[in-house]
């Protein structure tokens, strides 16, 4: 539903068009230094305002509610929460007979009988990925708490843009098509400990291809070599041991060996579709006249979405990761 992890777990509710939208967050140990400007460096970087990016802007500052006593979290449930306050429902409301394609608009009204709130793609929006920053800032901060001995570093960067490792080429397609793109971006972690995953089900691919498909708009993962290796030898893929701490000379498992971190880097990478609200003109079904006609999508989206995914991207890692340190605990 809309709870990840058994220790550090976070619930995620709200609607793009509603009051607020916000992060529930259990299992965070006590005394860590935890402050609203904590937040504003990954919540910048989510933010629109790029080439390429919705115009819409939120000023997105956190409400700590609880959880939090005297700029120290207090072992107790955290809870934050954002306004929305630049909103245009009555975008939507012109648009409930022809669900647009791409969205979950069409599967959402039949799942809810009717009852979801559809504004600007509801529970289903981007708009909540603000959430889960606000979680993975915790999350790291976590991780940094849990292991004293490693600095644990979580980076996530954009590969390509419309096929195009230069983004800025890869927006220029869309530009010039009128249409929308989507983008491949990477995830890499070092310092983690050998020992992180609980196979079968649980195992660190698992978890974190779990936690990845929750961002909206991914649509495949790989790790390390990850596609690449049906084409390689056996003996190609295999990383050989240099040492007791784990290091291997290549590093084509991605850094997860059996489900489990082997202390080398963790490296993958997620597929990015392109934006579903395209300005392009579509053809969708009418569901008041029953006829399948012409339409375009109205209100401020994005050009690509993978240009805001890096932040969210290292938010979901960074929630496994410490959720998989506290039950390694």
């Amino acid at each position: 539903m809309n709870t990840f992890g058994r220790i550090f777990r976070v619930h995620v509710f709200g609607e793009s068009h509603g009051p607020i939208v916000g992060i529930n967050i259990d299992g965070c140990p006590s005394g860590i230094r935890l402050t609203v400007d904590d937040f504003k460096e990954d919540i910048e970087r989510r933010k629109p305002g790029a080439k390429g990016t919705t115009p819409r802007k939120e000023d997105d500052l956190p409400i700590i509610q609880n959880g939090v006593f005297n700029d120290h979290t207090t072992g107790a449930p955290i809870t934050i929460l954002f306004t929305n306050s630049n909103t245009r429902s009555g975008d939507y409301e012109k648009q409930r007979a022809t669900p647009r394609p791409g969205h979950a608009d069409f599967v959402a009204s039949k799942k809810f009988l009717g009852f979801e709130d559809f504004r600007g793609g509801g529970h289903f929006s981007g708009r909540l990925t603000v959430c889960i920053v606000a979680a993975g800032v915790v999350a790291k901060k976590v991780l940094q708490h849990l292991s004293k001995e490693n600095k644990i570093e979580v980076n996530a960067k954009i590969l390509s843009i419309a096929g195009e490792s230069d983004p800025e080429k890869g927006l220029q397609k869309a530009i010039e098509a009128k249409d929308t793109v989507g983008g491949i971006v990477e995830c890499s972690v070092n310092g983690l400990p050998i020992g992180l995953g609980e196979p079968f089900f649980d195992s660190a691919e698992s978890l974190l291809s779990h936690a990845v498909f929750a961002i909206p708009a991914v649509k495949g993962i790989e790790f390390g070599s990850g596609f690449a290796a049906a084409s390689m030898f056996g003996s190609q893929h295999n990383d050989a041991l240099l040492n007791t701490e784990g290091q291997t000379r290549t590093n084509h498992s991605g850094g997860i060996v059996g489900g489990i971190t082997n202390g080398n880097e963790l490296v993958f990478r997620i597929a990015i579709k392109p934006t579903s609200s395209t300005p392009k003109e579509q053809q969708t079904l009418n569901l008041e006249t029953g006829n399948v006609e012409s339409f375009s999508v109205k209100g401020r989206h994005d050009l690509c979405i993978a240009l805001r995914v890096p932040v969210v991207l290292e938010s979901v890692t960074a929630m496994v990761l410490a959720d998989l340190m506290r039950v390694a605990r």
